[in-house]
């Protein structure tokens, strides 16, 4: 009997802390669902900003304004980034940080409607969904703030204001100017397709601009007397889809020419190419970055050119932590997916119909409705991010919720449609939430922040030393400045 009473005894004072967890995340979830039109005009002005990397001032000082307004302490220009940012609330340990990004990409302006149509032609527009990104982030913090308010729960909050995410790297200066060191965990989602909280591998990258410059002259009249910039991209673009063969078979190398001349009868004295290099080990990005780069030697010297190249931009692939991503799922499954209306249905299959493959269009209440079973997928990955670089210095955990049609592809004129739609709206709120819960059991449970960053520590190996892989160039702050 004695037994059985203590056994009762220990087991007091869990049963009693999970009613009260269970009775805080549904007034967390609460206190989400009544702001959830407040925080779809925060995202619907973001959507409309659409500004590029590092210049996304409205949409910057809009979340910092917001976190102003909330208590928090915002400190701006961060790692020499005028549009990043640090919100903080409370102090003390532990110090979870929240991940906010707010970059559109350029050429893809488009509507919140089913069929293709460009607000600004050849403008920016949200492909990645980064306007609920940010937003739900900040809706996630105020949550968490308001529950440490009420509760006088200790600790640090952080959100990190990122800008530049596609492409321009702005996480890795906030990472190489030691901003992640003291945190003991961070926070971030993603949109996408699908409700998911499972590990997959993202890939390494490096990206550079690779300038030629040459001799301009009379295309016609004297062309012995010109050296063609534009030879010299085509020249290097040759060597380098050549290469293709020779490089491991998982390796991606895409590039566009963003500039080749201005007229044909100008032998171009300046030309540019853009290029990537992505794998999922960071060696191999470096390594065949090295011979990219003595293509494009060659390809000065064969031409007569002369060349320099830019480095924008390189990141780690992500470092995978399964204690942070089970408790992450364990709440993106608490709070479950969302129900389309009958006006969103038919908005979704007026997008499906306009997808290539019509053979395999998924099924859109299972995307939105269903969270998809925890997996760890250990090989592959198809993107790059720049949060790879904060998941090497800090334990790190994301999800990705349904703010897209089931089926679009990354990137698209109908990603944007639908994340300027309810449907993206609704996805946001369930990122809110998930993270929100996630860092309240984060805040009321030491022993799984420290069981976190011992697995950090085991899985990047005692001698590990952050050195980013771009280098110690300033941040690209005009990288998409035409």
């Amino acid at each position: 009997m004695k037994r059985v009473i203590v056994s009762l005894l220990c087991c007091a004072p869990a049963f009693v802390y999970a009613q009260k967890a269970n009775k805080d995340k549904t007034a967390i979830i609460a206190a989400l669902d009544a702001q959830a039109p407040a925080y779809t005009t925060i995202e619907q002005k973001i959507w409309g900003f659409a500004e590029v990397g590092y210049q996304e001032v409205k949409s910057s000082a809009l979340l910092q304004e917001k976190l102003t307004q909330e208590g928090f302490a915002v400190k701006a220009g961060i790692a020499g980034i005028p549009t990043a940012f640090v919100a903080t609330y409370g102090s003390g340990e532990p110090v979870i940080g929240i991940l906010a990004e707010f970059d559109a990409l350029p050429g893809l302006s488009q509507e919140a409607s089913p069929e293709k149509k460009a607000i600004i032609p050849e403008g920016a527009g949200h492909g990645c969904g980064h306007n609920l990104f940010g937003t739900a982030s900040v809706a996630a913090a105020v949550a968490v703030k308001d529950w440490m308010k009420a509760s006088g729960g200790k600790g640090t909050l952080r959100v990190y204001g990122c800008p530049a995410e596609e492409g321009g790297s702005g996480k890795v200066y906030m990472v190489r100017a030691g901003l992640f060191n003291d945190v003991s965990a961070v926070l971030h989602w993603h949109p996408g397709n699908d409700n998911a909280a499972g590990i997959a591998p993202w890939l390494a990258n490096k990206n550079a601009k690779f300038r030629f410059y040459g001799v301009a002259a009379h295309a016609a009249g004297a062309p012995e007397k010109g050296r063609s910039a534009l030879d010299g991209v085509e020249a290097m673009d040759y060597m380098v889809n050549m290469m293709r063969e020779h490089v491991q078979q998982d390796t991606r190398i895409h590039y566009v020419i963003t500039k080749g001349g201005d007229a044909p009868n100008v032998v171009p004295a300046f030309a540019e190419v853009y290029y990537y290099v992505r794998h999922p080990d960071m060696q191999v990005v470096k390594d065949t970055w090295d011979r990219l780069v003595k293509c494009a030697e060659g390809a000065a010297l064969g031409t007569g050119t002369t060349m320099k190249y830019e480095v924008i931009g390189g990141v780690y692939n992500m470092m995978p932590n399964e204690t942070l991503s089970h408790m992450m799922d364990k709440n993106l499954h608490l709070v479950g997916g969302f129900k389309y209306t009958a006006e969103e249905k038919e908005f979704a299959k007026k997008i499906q119909a306009t997808f290539i493959d019509q053979k395999n269009v998924p099924d859109i209440d299972s995307a939105s409705m269903t969270v998809q079973p925890f997996t760890i997928v250990k090989e592959g990955g198809i993107g790059s991010s720049d949060v790879a670089d904060v998941s090497w210095v800090t334990p790190t955990a994301g999800m990705s919720a349904a703010t897209f049609v089931a089926g679009s592809g990354g990137h698209s004129w109908q990603n944007v449609a639908a994340a300027g739609s309810s449907i993206g709206a609704k996805g946001m709120m369930v990122a809110a939430k998930t993270i929100a819960l996630t860092a309240y059991d984060l805040f009321n449970d030491p022993a799984a922040v420290k069981s976190a960053q011992a697995e950090l520590k085991e899985r990047r190996g005692k001698d590990f030393k952050y050195e980013a892989m771009l280098g110690d160039r300033a941040p690209a702050l005009d990288y998409r400045k035409k």
